[in-house]
């Protein structure tokens, strides 16, 4: 791997010098890539010297890597130096802000919620409240990740807020001072006898929070406790190595994936370790079609080896690694496809998923748009899965009763299997492959 960065930043520090920097042409493969970057170093060139416009270098060159890259598969892109910063602080949990969760309406920053024991909910910011402007300059127009941008900063600086809200006559300020926001990737409630465990996304925080929740929860439910579910609807994965983590928390002993690369010697093999943080507690997981990568490698890993039901519906099947290759300073990275990933029976869930034990539908997916239900093998450029079809089977799909509302289906079936009032025979489910 470490090679291969070095060529890519060979790449990304300047093509017009790529001919002299390659090591000397030995056969025809080194000759036709000699020939190819001649073929690159006159088309930039005459795009350099002849656009409608002037252009940077750093502009074509980006653009070159944007589009070397993003041609190899969905997953493999380029991320400019504050795309990568941006990235880097997602997958850590933490970043200077005021802690509040935020989304785009009528123009303006609405919050969402407020985060517990940060400045905006110390201020008092609540749900519902209207961001209008950000140290005097207005929202309008501006574009969410910019205003959330603008919001964030370094630990100890201020930021005034100007907040429009139902009820008050006048914008008012807030001024806050930012401080270290812990983003929770694991929340938890208690559902009677049941532990009720969510992952949202696997950061650097996910394996410690889900160890957290556990212990809170046998505190709060006490002896009587009956099982966990563990939810991963919508949970677009994350880092490997928390998925890992999370899925040798309930396992004792045998592989829990591996991941094969381009060559024999890139396959490596992640083990569980002894201990069981549940008492082998029974465990059922909720899947949808937002269920991808390293929730899919947890939701594989617990259902090959029978540790637990998965319930809901086919998860998205990204079954590929991204490795990430920064490319020297201010340069920003590469999100590189670099392997395959198996579940310990071997299978590949590329582009075909995780088939629940259980299919449960939420009752809402049919009324869905179409393009927010894309799966990976709907994905132009996707990874072949070339066994996928062989292992394809129908299905008996349970869902809610007609006329009669339910607010979470999935989670409430989830709760009656655990307490025995269905099971699998019952729903004429089929066994984990």
């Amino acid at each position: 791997m470490k090679r291969l960065a070095l060529v890519v930043l060979g790449m990304g520090i300047g093509f017009m010098t790529a001919v002299g920097l390659l090591p000397q042409a030995e056969g025809a493969n080194n000759s036709a890539a000699y020939r190819q970057f001649d073929l690159f170093s006159e088309a930039f060139e005459r795009v350099r010297d002849n656009y409608v416009r002037p252009v940077q270098d750093s502009e074509l060159i980006t653009g070159a890597i944007e589009g070397m890259v993003s041609n190899l598969d969905p997953h493999s892109s380029y991320m400019d130096a504050k795309t990568y910063a941006d990235m880097q602080i997602q997958t850590k949990g933490e970043f200077g802000g005021v802690g509040i969760e935020v989304t785009m309406e009528d123009g303006l920053i609405k919050v969402v919620s407020p985060i517990d024991d940060t400045p905006a909910a110390k201020a008092g910011l609540k749900t519902g409240d209207f961001v209008a402007a950000i140290d005097g300059n207005p929202v309008q127009g501006m574009a969410l990740n910019d205003a959330i941008d603008k919001m964030r900063g370094p630990v100890g600086t201020k930021v005034t807020l100007t907040l429009l809200r139902n009820g008050e006559k006048k914008p008012f300020d807030v001024v806050l001072t930012r401080a270290v926001i812990h983003v929770d990737s694991v929340k938890w409630r208690r559902e009677g006898d049941i532990g009720y465990i969510r992952i949202s996304a696997f950061n650097e925080e996910t394996d410690s929070g889900l160890q957290k929740a556990v212990r809170e929860l046998r505190k709060l439910i006490g002896p009587g406790l009956k099982g966990y579910v563990l939810d991963l609807r919508n949970d677009p994965g994350g880092l490997l190595d928390q998925a890992v983590e999370v899925s040798d928390d309930f396992l004792i002993k045998g592989e829990i994936v591996s991941t094969r690369g381009r060559h024999p010697e890139d396959t490596q093999r992640y083990n569980a370790k002894l201990g069981d943080i549940t008492d082998g507690k029974p465990v059922v997981v909720l899947i949808n079609g937002g269920t991808a990568s390293a929730s899919e490698i947890v939701a594989g890993a617990l259902q090959d080896h029978k540790r637990a039901v998965i319930i809901g519906m086919t998860s998205f099947g990204k079954g590929s690694v991204q490795t990430i290759i920064p490319l020297g300073e201010g340069g920003g990275a590469l999100r590189l496809t670099t392997a395959r990933y198996y579940t310990p029976s071997g299978r590949s869930i590329q582009a075909e998923g995780i088939v629940p034990n259980i299919a449960v539908a939420q009752g809402a997916e049919e009324n869905l748009p179409k393009i927010d239900r894309l799966t990976e093998a709907e994905l132009p450029g996707h990874l072949v899965n070339e066994n996928a079809a062989a292992r394809k089977q129908d299905q008996n799909v349970i869902r809610p009763p007609a006329g009669k509302k339910i607010d979470d289906f999935q989670l409430s079936y989830a709760l009656d299997y655990l307490h025995g009032k269905v099971s699998m025979a019952a729903a004429g489910a089929p066994s984990a492959r």
